[in-house]
């Protein structure tokens, strides 16, 4: 059970929320949406206990399973070298209970005394009642489902994808089995058959479940009750996402229709106390009367619906680059195992856009890290062409540094009057008070954004693409696709969502990690989801 009293949230100095009260008891399934930079993922830090509330008080009874937006944590408080089954079995502590099980049976092998058997004993029976003897294969059914193979469960966390390591935290989540789940994105990097999967695993959940997310087929089947966060204001609204859309254009148009009306008697009685101005003594008194009428309707007055903030996006023309931007000869790459892929051999020319395409681990990200010159390759070579200049979007945010603000992050990548980096933030939906704001604290969305920024200012003719679009919610998707669908540069693009590949209008596929190349075609839209 989750119960906030009075809750305030504050992140970057600006207040994200204020003063709100609700309850998610057993058995509630409750979506938590609002635009991108509404404040939903620092709210759902607080709920987890991750940060501190500004104000009012967070009560959390049962286990907690707690899914953020960000893939690195795992990987960054996890030993070095431990596979992600060890990972994910961590979250009933089975791990810890094996390793007491190993001391226990060593002791008793140098001292086989009552007290050696009963510790063993009782070491067994831990590990037996938390269902250690079937975990392994629970957790490999979990897995599956999620979309990640069991041969990728064997391998070591570090060596795995910010995708892949995100549906490892998510297993470790179900599998733990807790009372309580917030989850930030949950679907972010999973396929088709991995989301349908979850969205069945949610709705047969019995625990309290609190969701963030921009797919909005998973909040439709998933959730029963709806909080809307806008401006600081938390509103509730019972039934799925679509009735919750529904409900929300009704009071919004009762609300245009009341403003307008008070709007409309203030303007009146203005008038008329301006008219009685000047004249007589009783009517300068009437006016007086009436202006202090105005004050009050004025003080209850509510506004009218806020319009939905859109970007306008307008990316500036590519610097000229040669008629070959990119080579790539028999490009090899593992991580002590066997290869992710190999014999990967494209070139790529001035302007065409290159989609990636393959199934979990088939080394997609693996490949754009490589040309990005974040990895090394194992084998083979690429070159980039006469004047190219690389701009690299990475899944997991890597340029996006805690500790440095919104404005250093774009002076990095050009060095332009301050006036154009603030406009250059403000485009992309990141206005000037957020500019000193450290990016650490913003939500993925956010994140994306200021990223999608940095490529911006870098002026690049080479983009390398990573799921630019997850977190995104649907206008700010809708404005970035229309935008880099007009840009005039070369592109090599991972993606699972078909909208934004359809408006990119790819002219190649590389199939990984057989590194097929073939035309692009439309056809291909249906598989852009699974792959």
């Amino acid at each position: 059970m989750l119960q906030a009293r009075s809750l305030s949230v504050e992140v970057g100095g600006r207040l994200t929320l204020v003063d709100a009260s609700f309850t998610v008891a057993p058995g509630d399934k409750v979506g938590l949406v609002g635009r991108n930079g509404a404040g939903k993922t620092s709210m759902l830090a607080v709920l987890a206990g991750h940060t501190k509330a500004h104000g009012g008080d967070v009560v959390r009874r049962g286990a907690l399973g707690y899914l953020s937006q960000d893939p690195r944590t795992a990987a960054a408080t996890t030993a070095e070298g431990l596979s992600a089954l060890d990972h994910v079995l961590s979250g009933r502590g089975l791990d810890q209970l094996a390793v007491t099980i190993e001391k226990r049976r060593l002791a008793l092998e140098e001292d086989p005394s009552e007290a050696n058997v009963a510790r063993h004993a009782r070491a067994v029976d831990a590990f037996e009642l938390a269902g250690g003897w079937a975990a392994d294969a629970e957790v490999r059914r979990i897995a599956a489902g999620l979309g990640l193979p069991g041969d990728r469960l064997d391998q070591p966390l570090r060596v795995l994808s910010g995708g892949e390591r995100r549906r490892v935290d998510l297993a470790r989540i179900l599998f733990a089995g807790s009372d309580l789940l917030l989850l930030d994105e949950p679907t972010n990097h999973l396929d088709t058959d991995a989301k349908v999967w979850l969205m069945g695993f949610l709705a047969s959940y019995r625990g309290a479940l609190l969701v963030v997310s921009h797919d909005l087929n998973l909040l439709d089947e998933a959730i029963t009750r709806v909080l809307h966060l806008n401006d600081g204001r938390l509103s509730e609204y019972k039934g799925t996402y679509s009735q919750y859309r529904r409900s929300l254009e009704a009071d919004e148009a009762r609300r245009a229709k009341v403003a307008s009306a008070q709007a409309g008697e203030i303007k009146r009685l203005s008038s008329l106390a301006d008219s009685m101005r000047g004249q007589t003594q009783r009517r300068a008194r009437t006016a007086k009367s009436i202006d202090i009428r105005v004050a009050r309707l004025r003080d209850a007055a509510i506004s009218g619906p806020q319009r939905e903030r859109n970007l306008d996006l307008r990316l500036p023309p590519p610097p000229r680059a040669g008629r070959t931007v990119l080579e790539v000869e028999a490009l090899a790459k593992g991580y002590g195992g066997p290869p992710v892929f190999s014999d990967v051999s494209f070139d790529l020319g001035r302007g065409e856009r290159l989609m990636v395409m393959g199934l979990n681990g088939a080394g997609k990200t693996t490949l754009l890290r490589v040309l990005a010159g974040e990895a090394e390759a194992d084998a083979g070579s690429w070159r980039l062409g006469l004047g190219v200049s690389v701009g690299y979007y990475a899944q997991e945010h890597e340029g996006i540094v805690g500790g440095k603000d919104l404005l250093t992050h774009v002076r990095e990548q050009a060095d332009l009057p301050l006036g154009e980096l603030r406009a250059l933030l403000g485009m992309f939906g990141l206005p000037g008070e957020m500019a000193f704001q450290d990016a650490g604290t913003l939500s993925g969305g956010e994140k994306t954004k200021l990223a999608l920024a940095q490529l911006t200012a870098g002026r690049h003719n080479l983009l390398l693409l990573d799921e630019p679009t997850n977190n995104l919610d649907p206008p700010s998707r809708s404005a970035v696709a229309a935008a880099l669908g007009g840009w005039g540069g070369a592109m090599v693009l991972v993606s699972h969502d078909p909208d934004f590949v359809r408006e990119l209008q790819p002219q190649r596929v590389l199939l990984m990690p057989e590194g097929t190349l073939d035309h692009w075609s439309d056809d291909l839209l249906d598989l852009v989801s699974m792959a």
